[in-house]
């Protein structure tokens, strides 16, 4: 068998041009979020359904951190995204999605109109998540909810970015994860520092999810985290 031929493709003309894209994206967020105040993040599934626990559950805390004063920050999709912003919004808090052009996806109502952000590049978005949170809360959920965990877990443990609560809902969900990083990455392989443990926290309740926030922030200021 003949070793095969590789060949270069030139690239798009206009692919340099998309640095300037990038570049507006970054401005938007930055002006649009820095000005709405301290807000906690949401991630779990797109796919939980209006009946599911977790949705309802989702939907119970938003509103509860509404009502402590925070804003409501999620990817603005369907399921527990739209869970957090309705939680929000009828509780009279601030409600803001920050979308990404998907196929499949499209921004849930419960959204403010003036706290909508529409993304082409998910690491803009990302970037816009740490660095205007002030803390995760973080719902069953799959591929996408494990990236963003591990993103801030790992940029916190680096000290890229100021420290903030991460906290995964519903121990059963999770609590397997957990035990595996305890188990598997420090204590057979050391891979990572018992501090590290403490960067993720888990809650079963809307009462731990707030008493975690507040013991927590009763510590540290609020401002960007990076």
């Amino acid at each position: 068998m003949k070793n095969k031929k590789w060949e270069f493709t030139k690239p798009k003309k206009d692919n340099s041009w998309s640095i300037f894209k990038i570049m507006g994206e970054f401005v938007e967020g930055y002006e649009k979020l820095s000005a709405i105040g301290p807000c906690i993040s949401f991630f779990g599934s797109a796919r939980t359904k209006a009946d599911n626990k977790y949705y309802k559950l989702a939907e119970e805390i938003a509103s509860e951190i509404v009502g402590r004063g925070y804003g409501v920050i999620t990817g603005g999709g369907p399921g527990i995204m739209e869970a957090a912003n309705k939680g929000a919004k009828e509780n009279k808090g601030k409600s803001v999605g920050l979308c990404i052009d998907l196929p499949f996806e499209v921004p849930n109502k419960f959204i403010d109109e003036d706290k909508l952000l529409k993304f082409d590049y998910f690491f803009v978005r990302k970037v816009m998540f740490i660095r205007y949170s002030q803390g995760f809360v973080v719902m069953p959920g799959g591929f996408g909810t494990l990236d963003e965990v591990f993103e801030a877990a790992t940029l916190i443990q680096t000290k890229e970015a100021e420290k903030f609560p991460i906290i995964l809902v519903c121990s059963e969900y999770w609590g397997g994860i957990v035990d595996w990083i305890e188990k598997t990455m420090l204590l057979e392989n050391n891979h990572i520092s018992k501090e590290d443990l403490s960067l993720l926290r888990i809650a079963d309740t809307k009462e731990e999810v707030i008493s975690i926030l507040e013991e927590f922030h009763n510590n540290y200021e609020f401002g960007p985290n990076f």
